[in-house]
Parts: C-alpha cells; structure tokens; sequence
C-alpha cells in the first residue's frame, strides 16, 4: 500500500511513530516539530467552542475560554434547515481556529431512540435522513473555515447508563438503515475530515476495534479516508484498534500504551507496516489544519456572533399549541411573568458540551424593550423541585391581575446531562402543581417550555398556547420575546416525536437497564416509523410545529426525479414552512413503517404569496437494507408518495412505480408478524432472534455459579466492568468503594451525584489507566482489577511492581525519542532548540485564557 508520506515516515523511530498515535495530554496531539509535525489541539463542541487551558476535563465541569453559545443541537434542528446548521458550524470553526483549535468535536448525531437519553439534547434528531442533512451542513460551516469537524459517536451510542461498557444487539438491517445513514451522509455529503469512534461495544466488539464498522463499511464502502479518534478513553485493545485505522487515540496515556504497542512490534507480535499506515492517515490528516490555524486571524466579532446566535434561537423555536390564537400577544396587555426559568433561562445542557458563553440574556430582563404592560415577575416554584408554597401564593397573586400569564416551566439543569439518563418524562411536581393553581384563575396562559427533550404533558388543556425554545443558547430570551410578541413568526418543527406518555415509546423495557447488553429489539421502528405504524396516539408529531398564519398545498406532481407542489401563504403575516416529503410501499415483502422522511424543504412566503416548491428523490429514497444479499435493494412496487406539514399532518399524495432490483426477500420463512405490524413493544426472544440472526447474547451480569448450582452475588471483575458493577465485586476493596460511590449518589447534592454517576459510576475499570493522563499505566490498572476481584496481595504487588516498570519505560522512552530529536535537528543542519518548559507552558495558557477575556469584554463594550 503506497503512503502519501512515506518519506517523512522512513526517518521516523519507531518510538516517534508510536507518540504521534496517542494524545500528548488531555486535547492536544504529540508534536514532531524536528519532522514538521505539530501539535494539533482537539476541543469539545458542538454548539459553542468549549476550549480548556490549565486544568482539563471532559465533563464540563472545569471553566473554558468564553465563547458563543448557540441553541443545542436539538434546537437548532427544529429548524429544518441545513443553511442554519451551516451558519452555527460556520460561526463555532471561526472562532475555534482563532483560538487554535485545529479539531472541533461535533456534531454529535447518534439517533434519539429513546426520550430518556440523556445526551439527547446534543443529538438532532430520531431520523437518520434529517440529521444527516443537518449535520452536513454544520460541517461543511466549521470546515470553511480549514479546520476539521469530527462526526460522533460512531455508532449505536443511544444511551448514557453503562455507555463506556455496554454492547448494543442491533440486528443488521436497523444498523444499516437507522443508526449509519446520518453519518454516511454527513461523510459523503459533508465530507467530514474526522470521525470519532463511540464508548460501546455493537454487536460484540467494542466500535474502536470493530472491523465492520471501522472498515468494511466506513473505509470500504463509504470511501472514507480521513482520521478515526476514539472517544475520551474509549479505548480498549490498542492494537485492534490500530489494526482497524482507529489511528489516534485520546487523550494521552503518558506514553504507556505506546509502549505497550512499541513492545508488539519489537516482539514480532505487530506488524510495524500498520503502525505506519497510522501515521500516514494521521500526518495526511494534521499537517493541512494546522498550517491553517497556525496563519488564523486571532480576531473576530462577538457581537455578530451573538446576533448569530440570536438569528438560530429564531428560526428553531416551534409553536406547539395556540389555542384561540392567544399568541401572539398584543401591544398594551397585561401580562404577568411566572416561573423561574423567566429570570433563569435554561439555555444549554450539561456536561463536554457545555459552553462558557459570551453574553446571556434573560427574558425578565430584556421584556423592558417590549409593548407589554408588565405587572411583574414571580418564581412561583423552586427550580430543582421543592415545594414552595409562599413563591405558589405569590405568583397566584400576580397572576390574578393580569390578562394573560406567561408561564416558564422546563427541566432543570443537572436533569439533563451528559453521562446520566432520565428517570421518566415527567416534570417536576411542583411545577405541575402551578400550572394546575393558574389555570383556576380562568385566565389566558401562554407557556413556555424550555427543555431538550419530550416531557409528559398531562396538563395541556389547561393552558391555551405553548411556545417551545427548546434549550435556545445565549440569545434565546430575544428569539423567546420576538415569537411571543409576534415580531417573528415561528417556523420551528419537531425533530423528535412527543408521546403522550413514556408508557407509549417502542424502546419501553429495553432502555437503560443494569445489564451488560442493551437489545434494540424495535429494530428500525423508533420515532414516528412506530408511532405512525403502530397506529399509537402522539401528544405532538414528528415535524409537527405551528404558524401565526395558514399554508396551503396544491398541485402535486411526482415525476422519476422528484416531486413538485405549490405552497400558499393563506394568512396575514410573512412566514416559513418545512414541507416534508414521505415515502411508503404497502404490502412490502420486509417489514417497513407505514411511511419515511426523504426530502424536505423550508420555504419564505410573504403574506398570499405562492410558490412552486421542488423535492427531488435521491439515492436514499427508495432503499432498502437486504440482509441476505448484504446491499442495498430496491423492491418493485407502487410507492405512495405524501407531502405534507407534518408526519401526520398529510396534504397531498400521489404514486409512483419502481421496477426494483429483484432481489430475494430476507425474511422468507421467518415468522415475525410483531415486525410486519410494526407493533414492537414487547417482541418475543424467538422473534428478535430471527431478525437478528444469531442467539441473544446473555442480558445479565455473569454471576458466578456456586458448586449447588446456585447463582452468587458476585460477579468477576475485567477491565470493562462498570465501576457500578464492583458492588457485586468478590474483593471487600471493590465493593466498598462502590457502596462509597452510591452513598454519595444517594445522599449527596443533585450536582455532586450528577458529577459521580457521570464521571466515575459508569465508567470501566480500564478508565483508571485510560482516562488519568498517566497518572496509572495499563498494568496498574491491571492491579486495581485484582484487588477489586479479590486478589488483594497480588494486586497490590503487581501495582507497586508495574508502577516501578512504568516509571522505567517512560524514562527510556523519554530519553531514546530526545536523542530522536537531536538527531533529527543536527542531521539537517540545524540548531537544536530547547525542550519545551512545563512552567512556561502553564504561565501560556493561563495568560491566552485572560486574553480571550479580556478581548470579549472589549468587543462587548
């Protein structure tokens, strides 16, 4: 295999090979700056530049440079538009290669198969066609700028419980057409430079290490070329991973795992040929963003960024309700403010997404500017659930003088998080217990509801409209006030469906649960395919959202390209509208939902303005997965095709023939009628099995089996045990510090629980190595494994041994890559300049983060 650098590569030690393949410390790569080679800095994202200097994590919870921060994810997808998606991307690469970051780490867009999920709100949406698009087009916004985006989690990452360690058990075709097709088009289509590798296992091998994905499909089939990362520690074999050019592995492990790989080389046990395509793919990948970044502007506008952002929180926020067109509401009412979210905006999530933002505004403060006659603000509840009943009587009070209430109510903060999945849909009691009290008063109630993801909704008749931000970034508050004053006109759609309770989603029973595997036993009905082939009732539909005026369909025209149709703006005020375009085949010989999202178009129309609005079909929009021909097919047969303003909102149908591929049906002989109906709540291990293809693999821990042939409660201990797993631990040491962790997760602050359960509970045991910088290397973490397995003298033996080894290696290593560089300066005649000082590295980014302070202040003035 000829490499592009092979030169460049010849010169290198195999120690320096080795050192480029490994993170220098938590964000930044090893440099090679005596082969040309810098260092490249990686930061979160991905809806704001979430840059750390100093002390670093990846949990959010240590502060970062300031920066704009726009509408999650989840937010900005409302907008249906890949032009808005652009322009975030766009504006967070600007200011990421202003900062030198060379990587920016978004978009995140594994599917929502399930409301629960924690991360959701960093994730588009629950169809794969449409996150794709979004995601292209926030990719091709951040590399405009020459730096590189880098697509996650790649794949089957929809949980947060047991993320690091579980297996999800997805039968083939739902992989192929459900959990890969966002990043197939994000690769193809937004030609996305970097792609991250996720936490879990699919399918028995963890994604890092997985041939399947990382090569027949995301090399092979996609044509991919550029840089595979792993996630923050998700490393687990290093040399399986390397074998399957997951080349960079993050963050550094202080050279122990280099070493561990220079030793399979030099024992004969690796072949030092892959190591160099590594580097090759590696190098290919740094050296172009890194020129870019090194000649960046260091300058930019935050005041127009923040407009930015402002203009994303506009086009995303949807109008879920308006009954009696109570919204917008008009110039001179009375209008009291109710909730706390009024005075304290939720305005992103939590956890590596979390940005230091720029400005924040809130909406009791900036109401000033608006028609309104304003009685006042009152909480009426406290923000994490505790009842209140004077902020209750308060807020009763003020509302009775006013014509309309607009209430605040979300889920707080440390509710949603990376790391931890919700508990249910629901919100807090007390909030609900407001709602109920206001609504006695028989006024007019407008909501808002500031969240990012579905919650039950078991008191929507008693209010009459409900106005979702979703979590709008920091210029929500503007975008919140301009929708509920009318001066925009909301033009937001779902990306996800609202069920009317969780009893309702198809993943019920097989979500978040304590076991090592996690079955997607729905298989590719999630989202709307369930619901709308189920025939279960919504509470708000996928691509559901309202307008302050009225559209209308006509004239549709289905032709072997595509579809057209004419929109009217029936109503008085300016507006967009998302048309949808869906596609089904009834009495298909695989199971299918009833019909699929394959195009979609947000359109401008001026009040009794029409226009002609085109769709065209594409090579996403009549395939199918065959898992016996192991491709995609096309299968012959009268498609139905439905335009509409919703899933479930059709205006206009039509028909078109296909003559297909002929292909063989997959499921010949298969009895699997809960599939064919699409009703997939509660599949049968026999049914799951057929589809599948093989045997379930063991849902529960493996605990060990005494010598009566009674099961224990203890369960060995590897590496990729969950640190949740050593109450089961046959080591007193194990348990202990587990039943520590849980107390403090029971008994400690909201914050400090969240902190554990993210950060340490859900977390293998191979992390202590993989995620400490160095601090323990692999054979210590070995050692800790024994101890926790009960093997406390030989365990502590091996760590006292394996850290006198590590300290050893390290110095060699150290010295042998020094005399590298020495040699490499004077062999080219040039000076040898002096090692890089750690103090004066510190004193650097201590002062780059005062700068960027005090640059933004400057630019806010």
């Amino acid at each position: 295999m000829a490499l592009k650098h092979q030169d460049l590569i010849n010169k290198m030690s195999l120690e320096e090979k080795c050192s480029l393949l490994s993170g220098k410390d938590f964000w930044q790569t090893q440099e090679l700056e005596h082969w040309g080679i810098p260092s490249i800095f990686l930061s979160d994202g991905p809806n704001g530049l979430r840059k750390q200097s100093g002390s670093a994590d990846q949990l959010g919870l240590n502060a970062s440079i300031p920066a704009t921060c726009f509408p999650t994810s989840a937010t900005s997808a409302n907008s249906w538009d890949p032009e808005v998606t652009k322009k975030v991307g766009m504006t967070i690469g600007e200011e990421a290669a202003a900062h030198s970051v060379s990587v920016l780490l978004g978009p995140g867009i594994n599917m929502k198969r399930d409301p629960r999920c924690g991360r959701n709100f960093e994730y588009f949406a629950e169809d794969p066609y449409l996150a794709g698009k979004l995601a292209s087009g926030y990719i091709k916004g951040v590399q405009s700028n020459g730096i590189s985006a880098c697509v996650k989690h790649f794949a089957c990452n929809s949980q947060e419980f047991r993320r690091i360690s579980s297996d999800s058990v997805v039968d083939e075709r739902a992989l192929r057409e459900i959990y890969l097709p966002a990043f197939e088009i994000a690769i193809k289509e937004g030609e996305a430079k970097c792609v991250m590798s996720s936490y879990n296992s699919v399918n028995g091998f963890y994604t890092n290490e997985n041939p399947h994905l990382m090569k027949e499909i995301l090399r092979d089939e996609w044509g991919y070329k550029g840089l595979v990362v792993t996630d923050w520690g998700g490393e687990n074999e290093r040399l399986e991973g390397l074998k399957c050019l997951n080349a960079l592995e993050m963050p550094g492990t202080g050279g122990d795992t280099n070493y561990d790989v220079m030793c399979a080389v030099k024992e004969g046990k690796f072949d030092e040929s892959i190591i160099d395509i590594n580097v090759d793919n590696f190098v290919d990948f740094a050296l172009p963003i890194a020129k870019v970044v090194k000649e960046h502007s260091r300058e930019f506008d935050v005041n127009e960024h923040h407009r930015r952002a402002v203009e994303v929180a506009r086009e995303s926020i949807v109008l879920l309700k308006n009954e009696g067109d109570v919204l917008p509401v008009k110039d001179g009412t009375k209008v009291a403010f109710i909730g706390d979210f009024a005075a304290n905006t939720r305005y992103q999530g939590a956890g590596s997404s979390q940005v230091n933002p720029l400005f924040v505004e809130q909406v009791k403060d900036e109401v000033k500017n608006y028609g309104w006659e304003v009685l006042g603000y009152e909480p009426g509840y406290e923000r994490y659930g505790k009842k209140n009943k004077k902020l209750l009587d308060a807020a009763i009070e003020l509302a009775k003088k006013a014509d309309t209430i607009i209430l605040f109510i979300g889920l707080d903060e440390l509710t949603e998080a990376e790391g931890i999945d919700r508990a249910n849909l629901k919100l807090a009691a007390n909030q609900i217990e407001v709602v109920h009290e206001l609504h006695k008063l028989g006024k007019k109630i407008a909501m808002v509801l500031e969240c990012g993801a579905p919650v039950e909704l078991p008191f929507i008749d008693e209010v009459d409209a409900i106005l979702h931000p979703y979590l709008s970034g920091e210029g929500g508050a503007m975008a919140i006030l301009d929708a509920l004053t009318g001066k925009i006109n909301p033009s937001g759609k779902l990306a996800e469906t609202y069920p009317v309770s969780y009893n309702d989603v198809p993943t019920l029973g097989h979500f978040s649960l304590d076991a090592p595997t996690v079955e997607y036993r729905e298989s590719i009905f999630i989202g709307y395919r369930y619901y709308l082939t189920a025939g279960v009732p919504v509470l708000f539909p996928f691509g559901h959202g309202l307008s302050y005026t009225k559209y209308e369909y006509s004239d549709l025209e289905v032709t072997e390209k595509g579809v057209s149709f004419t929109v009217k703006n029936a109503g008085s005020m300016d507006g967009k509208e998302v048309c949808q375009l869906y596609v089904g085949l009834k009495g298909s010989f695989v199971p299918r939902p009833k019909y699929e999202l394959k195009g979609f178009y947000k359109v401008a129309l001026k009040a009794g303005e029409s226009k002609k609005v085109e769709i065209p079909f594409d090579e996403y929009t009549f395939r199918y997965f065959n898992v016996k021909t192991n491709k995609w097919e096309v299968e012959k047969g009268t498609y139905d095709i439905y335009v509409g303003a919703s899933s479930m909102d059709i205006r206009l149908e039509g028909k078109i023939e296909q003559e297909g591929t002929e292909a063989p049906s997959p499921y010949e002989n298969l009895n699997i009628p809960s599939y064919f109906s699409g009703r997939v709540q509660h599949i049968s291990d026999p049914e799951f099995e057929a589809i599948l293809g093989r045997a379930i693999p063991p849902h529960e821990l493996p605990f060990i089996v005494k010598k009566n042939g009674k099961k224990s409660k203890r369960v060995p201990i590897h590496l990729s045990s969950n640190m949740s797993d050593l109450q089961y631990a046959r080591g007193w040491v194990g348990r202990f510090f587990a039943w520590v962790l849980r107390f403090i997760i029971k008994h400690g602050s909201k914050a400090t629980s969240n902190m554990i359960t993210m950060g340490v509970y859900n977390f293998p045991v191979r992390a202590m190595s993989r995620m400490t910088n160095g601090m323990f290397s692999s054979g210590q973490g070995e050692a800790f494994r024994l101890i926790f397995d009960g093997h406390w003298h030989k365990g502590w033996a091996k760590f006292f041994k394996e850290g006198s080894k590590k300290r050893k290696y390290r110095k060699e290593v150290a010295a042998k890559l020094e005399a590298d560089r020495v040699a490499a300066y004077t062999s080219q005649g040039l000076p040898v300049p002096p090692k890089e000082d750690p103090k004066a590295k510190a004193k650097a980014e201590k002062e780059e983060r005062k700068a960027a302070e005090r640059h933004a202040e400057e630019m806010k003035k």
